[in-house]
């Protein structure tokens, strides 16, 4: 197990966009697919980009350039635009378990790469910082739910970092590895 900090951020990003599931799992299925004036038009579409960034991004930590991760993933966007909590909560968890195995072999999170952005440009980054840029977009995106989720007469959840401290989850090597 890989216990450098950006790892652990990982493992809270992954408890924390499960948890939010979770509490819409509690509401009517149809509020998945309700329209919301914000960010996205509907939750569904808030996780469905979530999803598919976080694929992009760990397919750049794998080795993957950016440009072919984009091309290859962000179809899924669009793909999952139609689900429901339970298949995004498989496809999170499925992420999850890659992410966490690739973290158990990758010796050195504080090793650079080249990363070639189309958008921003080339700078070398250390593999430490794509993960908490996912972990970041993560978190705000799940903040972005929170707010549709309150526009739709709806309570979120509380997902904040210091809850996962006190929430002790499971050993994720022990939730990740099914």
């Amino acid at each position: 197990m890989n216990h450098n900090p950006s790892a652990q951020m990982f493992t809270y990003d992954a408890w924390a966009t499960q948890t939010l599931l979770k509490r819409i799992n509690e509401l009517p299925s149809s509020v998945m697919q309700q329209e919301a004036n914000t960010s996205f038009p509907t939750i569904a579409r808030g996780f469905s980009h979530m999803f598919a960034v976080e694929t992009i991004w760990y397919h750049v930590l794998t080795g993957m350039d950016m440009q072919q991760a984009m091309n290859q993933y962000m179809a899924l966007e669009q793909e999952m635009s139609g689900f429901g909590v339970e298949e995004f909560a498989a496809a999170f968890e499925s992420l999850a378990h890659k992410v966490n195995v690739w973290l158990q072999a990758e010796p050195d999170l504080e090793r650079s790469i080249l990363l070639v952005n189309p958008y921003t440009g080339s700078r070398e980054t250390r593999l430490s910082e794509i993960l908490l840029h996912l972990v970041n977009h993560g978190t705000y995106h799940r903040g972005n739910i929170s707010a549709m989720l309150r526009q739709l007469g709806h309570a979120s959840t509380m997902t904040d970092y210091v809850l996962f401290w006190y929430q002790n989850p499971v050993d994720e090597a022990q939730v990740y590895s099914k």
